[in-house]
Order: structure tokens, then sequence, then C-alpha cells
């Protein structure tokens, strides 16, 4: 039976009555990406509130089905032809793709999976920028998706020394004037040990790679201030930008792809952010210090409060609830699992002015339609595509904001005819890979209910 329930008249709340279908639909629209047929009973039986907790505790719940379904990614090639690298990173997102998309489909871990694409699009990098794609693997299994229910100061800084946020925002080349480097470490001996412009496996051709000089880079101290922290609003200076800025120097990346702390490229000249000293002389720990000052910082509270309410709850979340979670951040040193509790066990949450509020993006709608009719996808591929049509081609976002989640950015004349003609193309039995269970026969009425204006929002 085709699992396409809209929640537009949720009734109560899940503390008067928790078992009600409307209130159990609506959960899983926002905690899942969308029922699938059965859920609804099954959330029933289990509990709602045993549920959720079992969501927010991930651990405990086996996903071996859902992991043999995934793709196996491939070792880089032993080459150093340029092409040669470069089509092996297009194939390597593509495979990165199908197993977002099935995963996301498939996992039992479904509020992990909604988490995991909130958490990557707040602290995107952008895979067709250099060498990004190589480090675009660990960068999602290693930093993103270990933390996404720990201390934000945690998650903070994994990103901050991944590679792939280091290469996408040009921290790796950001270095002090000679004057105010480390005295202690030529660089001769620099270049030599530690230097990533010298691989010969890299994708960047040569002529670019000698253009790339060395200096203060800012982009990494504003975007982590702006987008990753405090929030454009948040209070900072260009100075504090600056300050930031040089207190990341020497954090880059060594010939092997991991991150390295280089002494002889760290400003370590006395630094002031946002009002507090950081002394001469500290080396990696001015960066530290720096993750410290800003991970409990009031403004980012309040800005990772207000991203989360948004995605889970409306496009202009209630503010009580805002202040609420940022409250709850503050209270927990930034546990992530109780902001988010504080979230979705809140009455604004469950309020049925939230239902069917949140318009979904091309990626949510592509997922909750396969877990809708049930489908079995044996290749992700093609849903990839999918994606690349309707505008949100997956790790393929450019600016550092990521995917936005508002409607604001997804709704047009242009993207619905998008999302009917996938509808179409899934309901007639068309998409490759892709099998309907033998109830859900491929017709004209599944292809207008998954077209509908109703299952477009969750």
């Amino acid at each position: 039976m085709l699992a396409v329930v809209p929640a537009a008249h949720l009734q109560g709340s899940a503390a008067s009555r928790p078992d009600d279908p409307a209130t159990i639909t609506h959960v899983l629209n926002r905690l899942t990406f969308g029922p699938r047929p059965g859920d609804v009973e099954r959330v029933r039986q289990v509990g709602l509130a045993a549920w959720l907790d079992q969501q927010l505790h991930p651990v405990n719940i086996d996903d071996h089905a859902a992991e043999a379904r995934l793709p196996q990614l491939q070792d880089p090639p032993d080459s150093t032809d340029v092409k040669e690298l470069r089509r092996f990173a297009r194939r390597q997102i593509v495979t990165l793709a199908s197993d977002k998309l099935l995963r996301a489909s498939y996992s039992e871990r479904q509020l992990k999976e909604v988490l995991v694409d909130f958490w990557f699009n707040h602290f995107n990098v952008y895979a067709a920028k250099g060498r990004t794609a190589q480090y675009l693997p660990a960068y999602e299994s290693e930093v993103i998706r270990p933390h996404v229910f720990d201390h934000f100061r945690d998650l903070l800084e994994a990103t901050a020394k991944s590679p792939a946020m280091l290469f996408y925002l040009d921290n790796w080349l950001s270095a002090a004037p000679t004057g105010v480097r480390d005295p202690g470490f030529g660089i001769r001996g620099l270049r030599r040990r530690f230097s990533p412009i010298p691989d010969p496996r890299s994708p960047i051709p040569t002529k670019a790679r000698n253009k790339r000089a060395r200096g203060l880079n800012e982009n990494y101290g504003r975007e982590l201030m702006e987008l990753h922290t405090l929030g454009v609003d948040g209070g900072y200076t260009q100075q504090d930008v600056i300050d930031v800025a040089r207190a990341f120097t020497g954090w880059t990346i060594d010939r092997d792809g991991n991150f390295r702390f280089v002494p002889a490229l760290h400003d370590n000249g006395t630094k002031v952010v946002l009002g507090h000293t950081i002394k001469s002389g500290g080396g990696i720990d001015d960066g530290e210090k720096v993750l410290d000052i800003l991970a409990s910082h009031p403004s980012t509270a309040h800005h990772i409060a207000f991203e989360l309410a948004q995605r889970l709850v409306a496009d202009d979340p209630p503010a009580a609830l805002v202040d609420r979670a940022a409250a709850r951040f503050r209270d927990t040193n930034g546990d992530l699992r109780e902001v988010v509790r504080t979230i979705v066990t809140s009455p604004e949450f469950l309020a049925p002015a939230a239902g069917d509020v949140k318009f979904k993006t091309p990626f949510e709608l592509v997922v909750s339609a396969v877990r809708a009719t049930g489908a079995d996808v044996s290749d992700g591929r093609p849903f990839v595509q999918v994606l690349q049509q309707m505008g949100q081609p997956l790790y393929m976002c450019q600016p550092p904001t990521g995917y936005r989640d508002t409607a604001d950015a997804w709704v047009s004349a242009g993207g619905l005819v998008s999302r009917m003609n996938f509808a179409t193309r899934l309901a007639s039995g068309g998409m490759p890979g892709v099998t309907l269970p033998p109830d859900v026969a491929p017709s004209r009425e599944l292809a207008l209910r998954l077209g509908s204006p109703e299952f477009q929002r969750h």
C-alpha cells in the first residue's frame, strides 16, 4: 500500500495523543525521509516516545540490511595523469551520491540520516574544486557522520581539521608573513616535508599549482564565523576575521592527504578574537582556542538552534522554541542530541500549524517517493541524474552556504515540472534499477499522487 499520508489535519500533541496516526505521520515526515508502507503502525506499536529515543541513539539500531545495499568505493588509481584522476573523481562523486541516496532510502537510522544531510549542508564543501573530491569520502564518513549527536565543539573541530574543508576554503595555503613565522623551522624543509603542492597525483594542473602563492587567507576564518558558528549577525568584525585567520595559519594538508600543523607557517603574534586575547607563541593551540571561543558563544547557540528548528519545524521557526533550544545548547555545552530532543519534543513541533509546512528539497522528494512506494532500488545512479536535472546535484553546491531547505529556494514552475516528470517516470516503471512491489502497480494515478502538491510538502 502506498504510504502517501499528509499530516495536514494534525491534532493534539505527542503528550496528549501519542498514538494518533496523524501525529505519528507528522513525526515520520520530519524525522525520517518519509513513511514507508506500514511505518505508522510499527511506530504506534513501539510507542512514539520509545521510537524517538531509539532514533536519538542510533548505535542501538541494527542497520545491516541497509549497509548491504551500499556501493563499494574504489581506491584512487596509481597514476599521475590529470585527466584520469579527474575522471575517477567524477565517478567517485556518483558513487558517493548513490550511497547517500540508498542510506536515506533504506536506513533504519532515519533521524541520523536527516541530520547527516543537514550538517553536510551546514559545513558544505564543493566536490568540483580541485582535490576536494579526493577527500570527500572521509569527510562525510569520518567527520560529519560520527558527530551528528556529539557536542558541537567536537563536530566543529573535526571539520576544521578536515582536508576537504582545508582545501575547499583554502586554509591549506594560509600562512603568516615571513617575519612573524616560527623561526625554528626553515621554509626549505617545510616545502620538502609538508607542502601538499608537489603531490604528483593531484588533479590540479601544474600551471595552476604554481600560481597559488602562500599568504594570509581569510576564507575559512570568515565562513567559520558567518556560517559555521556565530551567524551573519553574530557580532564579529573584520578585525576578528583577520585574527581568526591568523590563528589558523599552519593548519594544512600533508602529502598523504592528512591534516598537519606546520609551525613554520603559523603566525605566532598576539591575537584578539571577540574580545578574548590569545597570547603569542601558542602554535596550534591558537586555533583550538578560537574554536573554544566560537563554540561557547551565545550567538552560536542561537544560530545553531535556529537552523535546526528551521530544518525540523518551519522555515520561520517560532522564536520561543529557538530561544529554548539555544538555552539547552548553552546548558549542555552544545550537546546536539539534547538540542534536537528539545526541538522534536516541543509543543511547537507537534502543533497543528506545523503540519505539512515544509517544502521538500529535490533530494527529500526523491527519497520520500522511494520510501512511499516501497520500491526496491538496486542502482542509485539514475536517481543521481534525476537530482542533477532538478537542480540539486549531490556534493556539487559551490557556495559554502550549502543547499537551502526553505521553500523559496525550490518553488518554481520549472522545478515543479521536473518533479512531475520524475513522478511519472517512477510510477510508470521507467526508472532503471528500480522495481515496484507487486501491490504497487505502475499507473497514472500513482504518478499524480507522487506529483501532487500534497506530496511536495512534509
